[in-house]
């Protein structure tokens, strides 16, 4: 009864339930400021040739459609629920250096020809484009399904480098730390590399294709380039005066000299390697006739096209000796 309660208690009663009231009040807008502020801080902001994109959150369906983006972000302890093959491994569309490393096998999508209705049906929260042509239609398909990352300034035609494309991935999906932990182990592999191969140094490289149309080589910015060239190697000038902003340029018959250098490196692009051996121009190429060539199996020549950092590690543990061979005229 309030009749048997003394006055000042029931005020400091009173007063209690007021303040009490008052403090849960203020939790509450700090609670949602709180949240507001943490929503706010795990933006991040990604910069691409197309301008800056935001992504909001942590991405938990992200499609990746650039060259290597997948294992990139398999590297990063992501797994995307949309993946492209480029280089037709199957399965889950990555190599061998990544065996087993989905739990949950992606929708494996297209290369330079997408299906965007498929995608988009995948509801992906983030859409990684980040090794690609560079093609704006390509791109803005693409960002009317998800915020996407597509090429850096300069990364057309399939030349983002490799500390290009895990930086920006790790920045897109939160993991920038990890990112920086990957590009040391791979510049930590190659410095012991190249020392433990000083003959290397400065000697010239070519690295040539050929495909069902015929020869070419690679430039400075594709990946197997900038492979050797990081062992010391120098590609050779006068395939690089040819580049015009290509990654790739094409060869003629008539001009298979151009792959002569001290080191010269062919890849099979879906043929047999014995078209190559067996083709008689090549044979006449001064470093092939002297023996200085080398022609890459299936696993390093995909380890050497990918470009990804567990693609890079495990090249660097296999090609090195097999170049040396080569550039002692030993194959």
């Amino acid at each position: 009864m309030i009749s048997n309660i003394k006055m000042p208690k029931l005020l400091g009663i009173v007063m209690s339930l007021f303040l009490l009231i008052g403090l849960v009040g203020c939790s509450s807008d700090s609670s949602k400021k709180s949240d507001k502020k943490s929503s706010n801080e795990s933006a991040v902001t990604v910069d691409t040739k197309f301008g800056k994109v935001e992504i909001k959150g942590h991405p938990k369906r992200v499609v990746a459609l650039g060259w290597g983006d997948a294992e990139t972000a398999l590297s990063l302890g992501v797994q995307p629920i949309g993946a492209s093959d480029w280089l037709a491994f199957g399965g889950d569309g990555v190599g061998p250096w990544l065996k087993g490393a989905y739990k949950k096998s992606p929708t494996i999508l297209g290369t330079m020809e997408l299906d965007y209705e498929k995608i988009a049906s995948l509801k992906p929260d983030l859409i990684l484009d980040v090794k690609s042509s560079g093609d704006e239609e390509r791109y803005k398909r693409l960002s009317e399904i998800a915020p996407t990352v597509g090429v850096p300034k300069g990364g057309d035609n399939y030349l983002t480098t490799t500390t290009d494309q895990v930086r920006m991935i790790a920045q897109a999906l939160g993991k920038v730390d990890k990112g920086e932990e990957l590009l040391k182990d791979v510049d930590v592999a190659f410095d012991k590399a190249a020392k433990a191969n000083p003959e290397f140094a400065g000697k010239t490289v070519a690295v040539g294709a050929y495909d069902s149309s015929g020869f070419g080589a690679y430039v400075k910015g594709d990946s197997r380039v900038d492979f050797v060239t990081r062992l010391g190697f120098k590609n050779k000038e006068e395939i690089e005066k040819l580049a015009k902003g290509n990654f790739f340029i094409k060869v003629a018959d008539e001009k298979l000299d151009l792959l002569n250098a001290d080191l010269t490196i062919v890849l099979p692009i879906f043929v047999d390697p014995k078209e190559i051996t067996n083709n008689k121009l090549y044979q006449k190429i001064p470093s092939v006739a002297d023996g200085r060539s080398i022609i890459l199996d299936t696993n390093s020549s995909n380890a050497f096209s990918t470009g990804t950092v567990p693609a890079l590690l495990w090249a660097i543990d296999n090609l090195p000796q097999q170049f040396k061979k080569a550039l002692e005229g030993g194959e």
